[in-house]
């Protein structure tokens, strides 16, 4: 009965975590492949056609591990090879491989919070027999083992008459206060600092304000804090000035009044991510005491800083002008990603005093403003060893502008996943290609590299017919920046205006665009000659341009948008009506 039960485990355990976690199959298969070769005695061919797998795709992944879940089944049921057979070693390696990431890094680098209910994966296998539950047990800290306190949990009970393992407190549900049951609960966990090691709570005010009573002193072993009200309370919460986490890796604060000046944060030097939003400028901290604090984390991978309520530019300049000058510059040598959401003029007054040498990932989302001036960010970003870029991806949408730049066919995988996204809130057409082109006015010499060039868009609020002229004017403003593009793709919801811009009014042929060889536009579009006058200007100039039409010139891209907003989902076009 153990032996099926072992197998069922294994094998559910396996797929489950295999559906739930696949950014980091990869790396686990890895890990694995060299423990169970042993038990794969005359299958050295196959091992050596799975391991080029392992490092490659989800795709691959997702097809190693079924391959590996398969051939372990199959010796499993050998008549000779039976679950108590394989030695504590293979055991452990199985069990590791079953571990849930907590924290996890998606494709496009965001870190993660996944499910924690996963951290109980580890339940039902010790009641599987004696030898797994004193292996399991006796290997806690390799299997990095915690009990999970969460909604319904009775922790009373379970710190009673469960092992002394590490604590993950998490309570995620922001709509509903936390029943007395759960609070006692979680305020019972919290009593046990020195085995605390994550906290997640993502709850109304109220129920946080009980709950900071209890998180005070030193918890040696937190690595993760995550406190996210929801943003409508308007929160000013404040951490207590005698919290420490000398343990802590990741934190993440939502509304906090000033978390930079709190005490503990001089003592977290191993810092990997931190992530802070505030409410306005006027609650978060000044951009000195900002730039001396982050300044003491030389381990930090991952910073992302904003605010969720626009203030006008000028109301930031003032603010700005009454604090005395910034006399800091601050290297961070680990910095990988650095996200920012809030009015250009806060960024801009950073960045000057601020390098990261190693920076692969520059985000930065702005609220609807009248102008925006960014030279800072210009040089910001060409002090970063690897932000150049090949290809430009504009997309229009309902609620703003979006822009990624990267470079798809550099020549090391670093520089594949550098990229540069911006997104700013405004609605009409007109307001955003003004708002894209005065940012990209001052990354003018980030563009001169730009050799694809593709016009994405969705439908939203167009400009007025009164703004044609206008909309003529600023998109060969915007198609000037880029004069070494060979490849233009256009959108069909945005041929019109490209193809008006593109006609000649008294301007010479080349003068946009002098490079362009490919122009790749829907299938209608060269059927009803929309770019035709464009297209015989080149021919006369020498310059021919080849016409393509596609179905969908773009690709059919879907995006995931982190706006000032929120998150917003942009589902890719339809295919085409027969």
């Amino acid at each position: 009965m153990a032996t099926r039960e072992g197998r069922a485990a294994i094998a559910s355990v396996a797929v489950r975590n295999g559906r739930a976690r696949e950014p980091c199959l990869s790396c686990r298969i890895t890990r694995l492949l060299p423990s169970l070769r042993h038990l794969l005695e005359g299958s050295a061919e196959m091992l050596l056609a799975i391991r080029p797998h392992a490092r490659g795709t989800l795709t691959s992944a997702i097809v190693c591990v079924a391959t590996c879940a398969e051939t372990l089944l199959t010796v499993i049921r050998q008549p000779l090879t039976f679950i108590h057979t394989l030695d504590d070693d293979s055991l452990l390696n199985i069990f590791y491989f079953c571990r849930p990431n907590v924290l996890e890094e998606n494709e496009k680098g965001d870190m993660l919070l996944g499910e924690l209910v996963g951290e109980r994966w580890w339940y039902k296998f010790v009641q599987v027999c004696r030898r797994w539950r004193y292996l399991i047990l006796g290997s806690a800290s390799y299997l990095r083992l915690a009990l999970l306190c969460t909604r319904g949990t009775p922790v009373a009970d379970m710190l009673m008459h469960s092992p002394p393992l590490p604590l993950i407190i998490d309570h995620d549900d922001q709509n509903n206060e936390v029943t007395a049951d759960d609070e006692e609960g979680i305020m019972l966990a919290l009593q046990n600092r020195n085995r605390v090691q994550l906290i997640n709570l993502r709850m109304p005010v109220p129920s946080l304000q009980k709950l900071f009573m209890a998180i005070d002193g030193e918890f040696p072993i937190l690595e993760f804090l995550n406190i996210d009200p929801p943003a409508k309370h308007n929160a000013r919460l404040y951490l207590s000035p005698t919290f420490e986490a000398p343990q802590l890796r990741h934190l993440w604060l939502d509304y906090f009044a000033n978390p930079i000046g709190s005490p503990f944060l001089t003592s977290t030097v191993g810092l990997v991510t931190l992530f802070l939003r505030w409410i306005h400028t006027s609650t978060s901290v000044q951009p000195e005491n900002f730039l001396r604090a982050i300044s003491l984390l030389p381990h930090l991978e991952r910073l992302a800083i904003g605010f969720i309520s626009a203030v006008p530019n000028s109301e930031i300049e003032s603010q700005l002008s009454h604090t005395p000058p910034i006399t800091i510059q601050v290297t961070l040598p680990s910095l990988r990603r650095f996200r920012f959401r809030g009015n250009s003029g806060y960024l801009e007054t950073l960045l000057p005093h601020m390098t990261t040498p190693l920076l692969q990932v520059l985000n930065v989302n702005f609220f609807n403003q009248l102008s925006f001036s960014v030279p800072h960010l210009l040089r910001f970003m060409i002090t970063t060893e690897h932000l150049r870029f090949s290809r430009a991806r504009l997309l229009f949408y309902y609620e703003g502008v979006w822009m990624k730049l990267d470079n798809p066919l550099a020549g090391t995988v670093q520089a594949r996943l550098t990229y540069f996204r911006a997104n700013v809130a405004c609605r009409h057409l007109d307001w955003q290609v003004s708002s894209i082109t005065q940012i990209l006015n001052d990354l003018r010499p980030l563009c001169s590299s730009v050799a694809d060039l593709i016009l994405d868009y969705r439908e939203h609020t167009l400009s007025s017919e009164s703004h044609n002229e206008l909309d003529r004017t600023l998109w060969r403003e915007i198609l000037g920046l880029f004069r070494n593009v060979e490849l233009l793709r256009v959108h069909k919801g945005l041929v019109g205006e490209v193809s008006r811009s593109l006609r000649l009014d008294g301007e010479q042929p080349l003068e946009l665009l002098p490079e362009l060889k490919e122009l790749v536009c829907p299938s209608g579009s060269v059927e009803d000659k929309s770019f035709s006058p464009f297209i015989h200007d080149r021919d006369v100039a020498g310059q021919s341009v080849k016409l393509i039409g596609e179905t969908f010139p773009v690709d059919q891209v879907g995006y995931v948008l982190r706006t000032p907003t929120g998150v917003i989902d942009i589902a890719q076009d339809p295919d085409p009506l027969p």
